[in-house]
């Protein structure tokens, strides 16, 4: 039992069927939210119900908090949950939710702030005992950047405080690129996030990203479910994503998931959350952020441990404590997920909207599609470009990769371009089959080509 009766979906595409199918399997039902361009998609017939909350540019509906506000009311519902991007890290959304006396399927507000200021969940982290990568703090005055730059040392990185998602970030070399690329980044950051606040940051050379999946739960209980690799990235956009990391020694495993937990138990975490660090080729790691939602690539964890992620988020959003502890937890085999976009790899990865006319979904043992899409289905412009996420299970890596090759050649799309030839290009790739890559080696692929 969750504690809960009906819950509103505060999302879209891919996540929403996910979180309808957790709702269900838990006899929780589920509300769906749509703009004007979802009115027949796919998770809006999957649900109980459906409200329509506004046009089909996101601020006029999926991030319009009065909008979803305004349905929760309506529809009857005890819960939000708010998938991932949109408003699933928005303090004043969450904090607006229980005002309404409903639950907010994720942290708490506070947690949500402190962990949204980059420059505060560095400080969290320390004192938490967890290694961050040498940096500034806030800076407000353009006129300090310089000065807090020679301290460091180059190459360094420039970051948005309120950033995320791999946006905001800009490497810079010297001082001469950092007071060109400045006035830049901050109108950047204050156009993304309302918040044009930036800090340094050394940059780690060849570095990999390995994240760390927890859950807790109201009682206090803090559990890992292992690590990702998400090292395959283009413009810190990630592409492909493994579960448990390749390579990595089980004495840094152990560390960076004691980190991870020690950190969600510090700051009073509640719900599912990602801890994500940069690890130099000698196992140092650095924490760098923390993702305070459900990620996008959950399901490799899933694949590996056996838990449904979503599904302990319900029922830590229902009070009811963790239903597993940190010993009954297994890693098994190996996951990898691709991320199937429509977008066009050979013209700089340009977004493809347009109708699905064909659609190929491929099976077979530890093999998975999670989608919102079907054939005859339009891609919208107005919306992250992502068709499925394809997770392939095997009993160890070189399985997962077998399998994930042929899935790759069962997928067909049809009517938009797509990331699939990509990927299966990258699945056949000797250098990535052996392991492990560090977050540029994409880059330098498709530079080579």
């Amino acid at each position: 039992m969750t504690g809960l009766r009906r819950v509103l979906v505060a999302n879209r595409g891919e996540i929403a069927v996910r979180i309808i199918r957790a709702c269900h399997a838990a006899d929780i039902e589920a509300v769906a939210v749509y703009s004007d361009a979802d009115e027949h998609a796919r998770w809006v017939q999957m649900s109980d119900d459906a409200v329509h909350i506004g046009r089909s540019a996101a601020q006029k509906s999926y991030l319009d908090p009065d909008a979803l506000l305004k349905a929760a009311r309506s529809t009857d519902v005890d819960a939000v949950h708010p998938g991932y991007g949109f408003l699933s890290e928005n303090a004043a959304f969450a904090r607006a939710i229980d005002e309404a006396d409903l639950v907010f399927i994720g942290p708490p507000p506070a947690v949500l702030e402190q962990m949204g200021d980059k420059a505060a969940a560095r400080r969290a982290a320390e004192i938490a005992g967890v290694p961050v990568v040498p940096g500034s703090g806030p800076i407000t005055d353009p006129a300090d950047a310089p000065r807090v730059a020679r301290e460091l040392g180059f190459p360094l990185l420039l970051k948005a405080t309120s950033g995320g998602g791999g946006r905001g970030i800009r490497p810079v070399r010297d001082a001469e690129e950092l007071l060109d690329v400045l006035p830049g980044a901050q109108a950047e950051a204050r156009s993304a996030f309302g918040d044009a606040t930036i800090y340094l940051e050394r940059a780690v050379p060849n570095a990999r990203h390995v994240e760390v999946q927890v859950l807790a739960d109201e009682q206090g209980n803090v559990v890992h479910l292992f690590e990702r690799d998400c090292s395959v990235q283009r413009r810190r956009q990630k592409l492909l994503e493994e579960a448990p990391a390749p390579a990595l020694s089980e004495k840094t495993r152990q560390a960076i998931t004691s980190a991870a937990v020690r950190l969600a138990e510090h700051v009073g975490y509640r719900n599912a959350g990602t801890v994500e660090f940069l690890v130099d080729s000698d196992e140092n790691f650095y924490f760098i952020e923390m993702n305070a939602r459900v990620q996008v690539e959950h399901p490799i964890t899933e694949a590996i441990t056996g838990v449904d992620v979503v599904a302990e988020q319900l029922r830590i959003a229902g009070g009811a404590p963790l239903a597993l502890d940190q010993d009954s937890i297994e890693c098994r085999g190996a996951a990898i997920e691709l991320r199937i976009n429509a977008e066009d790899p050979t013209r700089a990865f340009a977004p493809t909207p347009g109708e699905i006319t064909a659609l190929q979904l491929p099976g077979g043992p530890g093999v998975r599609v999670d989608t919102g899409i079907s054939q005859g289905d339009r891609i919208s412009p107005f919306y992250d470009s992502l068709i499925a996420k394809l997770v392939c299970w095997g009993r160890d890596r070189r399985q997962a990769y077998a399998r994930a090759r042929q899935a790759l050649a069962e997928f067909h799309v049809e009517g938009i371009a797509s990331t699939v030839a990509l990927h299966r290009r990258l699945t056949s790739n000797a250098e990535l089959g052996d392991g492990p890559v560090h977050t540029m080696w994409l880059e330098q692929v498709l530079a080579d080509d």
